[in-house]
């Protein structure tokens, strides 16, 4: 969707604080021990006394509140029984709905102790989903966004999941246009003011080839490596983007 007036604006930012708060949330919980599944019950409980509702649950029929992926999991990650290690990488991925509109973010977190190339990979998850961010500028073309985040990934020794573009969203969890988050010329259209997408850099390293899991929804490098990834929905204006999810 496009932003099209204040009350457009007013609701994506409300929607998209209940999804920030929701992260945050499940960052402090996140610990050796924990299972997936109660940070996703920990999450639907915070969305539905705020009013709002699980976006993949809603869209898709997910089984889940939240997708929650760990390690090799890119995305998609199914919240069960899995207890969180020592060292692990944590995607957190939380969409919900209120009121007729959508946001969407992603954190990703290391559980303590964490190694120094699993710092850094998340480091370098979160500079590039920044990096495409500022780039997302109206009057530049959307291959704009996946030139940064490419740069930032190559520079720290990284490739991006190119299977994981961002997404048009507002009125839908997944709306036009799809967003590349890596190198792409022919993402030539022009970026409008108001539009309404998702910067959302996954890195890795490797070729970022990947596979479906058993469950139907998980999806794994197929190399097994680890895999970080940060997420905000952003409004598109003539100078900088309003992040909804800030």
């Amino acid at each position: 969707m496009s932003v099209e007036s204040e009350q457009d604006l007013a609701a994506l930012k409300a929607i998209g604080k209940i999804v920030a708060d929701t992260l945050r949330l499940l960052r402090e919980q996140v610990a050796p021990g924990v299972t997936t599944a109660r940070l996703d019950q920990i999450a639907r409980r915070y969305l539905e006394r705020n009013g709002a509702r699980p976006a993949p649950e809603l869209t898709y029929n997910y089984p889940g509140a939240t997708c929650i992926s760990v390690n090799d999991e890119a995305a998609h990650g199914v919240p069960g029984k899995r207890r969180l290690q020592p060292g692990d990488v944590v995607k957190l991925d939380v969409s919900a709905e209120k009121g007729g509109y959508f946001a969407d973010a992603a954190i990703t977190v290391g559980v303590p102790p964490v190694a120094k190339a699993t710092a850094e990979l998340i480091a370098a998850a979160r500079r590039a989903r920044d990096a495409g961010i500022s780039a997302a500028v109206a009057g530049q073309p959307l291959s704009a966004i996946g030139d940064a985040a490419e740069t930032v990934a190559r520079e720290g020794g990284f490739v991006i999941i190119e299977e994981l573009p961002g997404h048009g969203l507002g009125r839908g969890l997944h709306e036009t246009p799809s967003v590349p988050s890596h190198r792409d010329p022919t993402a030539s259209q022009p970026l409008t003011d108001g539009l309404v997408i998702t910067v959302e850099p996954h890195l890795t390293t490797g070729s970022g080839a990947l596979a479906e899991a058993p469950d139907g929804w998980t999806l794994r490098t197929r190399n097994r490596a680890r895999v970080a990834a940060f997420e905000h929905t952003i409004v598109v204006t003539r100078s900088r983007p309003i992040v909804v999810t800030g």
